[in-house]
């Protein structure tokens, strides 16, 4: 047995990094493996306190809320000690920022932490969670919504550029104190406070990217509905317009009922109605076309504002693929091979790519071995499995369809159009087609490669004159032509449409 304090499931010269989020509704320890474009999570732990009760109507926190969130942050200390943190980040937002007794509060907790807690201003809870948005999504274009416990924080957004914002007291359990149950007296106060943000109107016809804890469930609550089969909240949308039933529905607290409830937490149920009331009138003052759902926010935006200009750059999709394969396939360089090969396989055979489509194609290569490990019955599915529901960034859902089915096909194979039917629902004929291409482009190159780095880049493409293609392999490789490679050169050419050879060169 190997005994090692390097674990092999980390990547080397990684120091974890911490970030306790303290909120109005609950409080959160992340540790992350590092400081970098795409951090892996190496613990995560929520206490629901409920800070931010109370304040509406005494102006102080709880003084019950207050002792719950202080032992846990005596825990959280503790476990950042344990995990050898190197750096521990604490954030305070809207409950210690406004509550008569959150100066107390804060003192108290910075001499259990032994540091310094920094308390968002509400601008600057803002920008944090409009670098959440610019740290996971590309071409972005709309407004930036982030909803906790005491407020909302809303942003306009476009590319790069973060432009006016303002922050609003209609958090979920700041609304529900002031509307005191009242299902259409919080409707009313929703919308009167909307009006003051003017620039709402602006994104008329654009997306709304919503963040916080209790708009993810409502996501799944949604999917739930629909039967959607990816159950990943990252980039989940919404029509707009046909969302309001669906939200109407959740505000007037009809939410034991619905499908998917059981996978709430019960304490965040009771909340979920005032997270659809502060949804259906963002969409009702600024009429997007779709609604975004984000799983970063104001600790991944606080992250992301930490990095250099060049690491923001970076893609975090092909960051993390990148890390998948080292830690997980047989030949990181293999792997960077192969997307390189890809790239001038489809060039060769004219098969178009969007920027996206080729991001999600150098990415399906770096995690094209990842399962190698498993049994071989079971590497497609699990190929399948780990990337459909992997903690990716800057994708979307057909993105991931794309990248696990063409993984999926590389390990079981094209015999039909049926495999994989959940998958299948959300990808577009187009997607579907080019991960197939991709799967047996991946099943023709391991033949050749045996997952090694040093062969498919002098393994070649040639067009004869009469449109048929030829595999060229060099007269250095021509001892890896054989029956095998032979057949699975023929399925490529039946799958694409196009007569296929493989040849040794001369």
């Amino acid at each position: 047995m190997i005994e090692t304090e390097d674990a092999q499931g980390r990547l080397r010269n990684r120091h974890p990094i911490a970030v306790i989020d303290i909120g109005s509704n609950s409080i959160r320890l992340v540790i992350y493996e590092g400081l970098v474009r795409a951090p892996s999570v190496l613990f995560n732990e929520k206490v629901q306190c409920g800070l931010g009760r109370g304040i509406a109507e005494t102006g102080n926190m709880d003084p019950r809320a207050v002792t719950d969130a202080l032992a846990a942050l005596r825990r959280f200390r503790a476990l950042a000690d344990q995990a050898r943190v190197e750096r521990l980040m604490i954030l305070a937002t809207a409950a210690a920022r406004e509550a008569g007794n959150g100066a107390a509060f804060i003192e108290e907790a910075e001499s259990i932490l032994r540091q310094e807690i920094t308390v968002l201003s509400g601008r600057e809870e803002a920008l944090y969670s409009a670098y959440g948005i610019q740290s996971a999504f590309r071409d972005i274009d709309g407004i930036m919504g982030d909803l906790g416990g005491g407020s909302l924080e809303v942003v306009e957004m476009q590319g790069k550029h973060i432009g006016d914002g303002m922050t609003m007291p209609i958090g979920v359990i700041r609304l529900s104190e002031r509307a005191a149950g009242d299902y259409e007296k919080a409707v009313l106060i929703a919308r009167e406070d909307l009006k003051k943000a003017a620039f709402l109107k602006d994104g008329s016809g654009r997306n709304f990217y919503a963040i916080g804890g209790t708009w993810r469930n409502l996501a799944k609550l949604h999917m739930a509905s629909k039967k959607y089969p990816l159950y990943v909240t990252h980039h989940y949308e919404m029509d707009a317009a046909k969302a309001t039933g669906f939200l109407k529905k959740v505000g007037r607290n009809n939410v034991e009922k619905l499908a998917g409830i059981e996978d709430v937490s019960r304490s965040r149920r009771a909340l979920l109605p005032y997270g659809a009331i502060v949804l259906a009138e963002l969409i009702r003052a600024m009429k997007p076309a779709k609604v975004i759902f984000s799983s970063a926010g104001v600790r991944e935006g606080y992250l992301y504002s930490l990095l250099d200009e060049h690491q923001r750059n970076r893609d975090s999709l092909i960051e993390a693929a990148e890390e998948l394969s080292i830690l997980r396939s047989r030949s990181p360089r293999h792997a960077r091979e192969l997307a390189d090969w890809t790239g001038k396989a489809f060039k060769a055979f004219g098969i178009d790519e969007t920027e996206d489509e080729r991001r999600y194609r150098e990415a399906a290569c770096r995690l094209a071995d990842i399962s190698w490990r498993a049994h071989p019955d079971y590497r497609g599915d699990q190929a399948l499995n780990v990337i459909a529901h992997g903690s990716f960034t800057q994708i979307d859902h057909p993105g991931r369809a794309y990248i696990a089915l063409a993984n999926y096909f590389r390990h079981d194979g094209l015999k039909s159009g049926t495999l994989a039917p959940e998958i299948r629902l959300i990808t577009s004929d187009r997607i579907w087609e080019r991960s197939r291409y991709l799967g047996a482009f991946f099943r023709v190159a391991y033949l050749f490669t045996a997952a090694m780095p040093g062969v498919i880049g002098d393994v070649t493409w040639r067009e004869k004159p009469d449109g048929s293609m030829e595999l060229v392999l060099p007269r250095r490789l021509a001892e890896l032509h054989g029956a095998r490679p032979l057949g699975r050169v023929n399925q490529l050419a039946k799958t694409i449409g196009r007569d296929i050879s493989l040849v040794v060169d001369v």
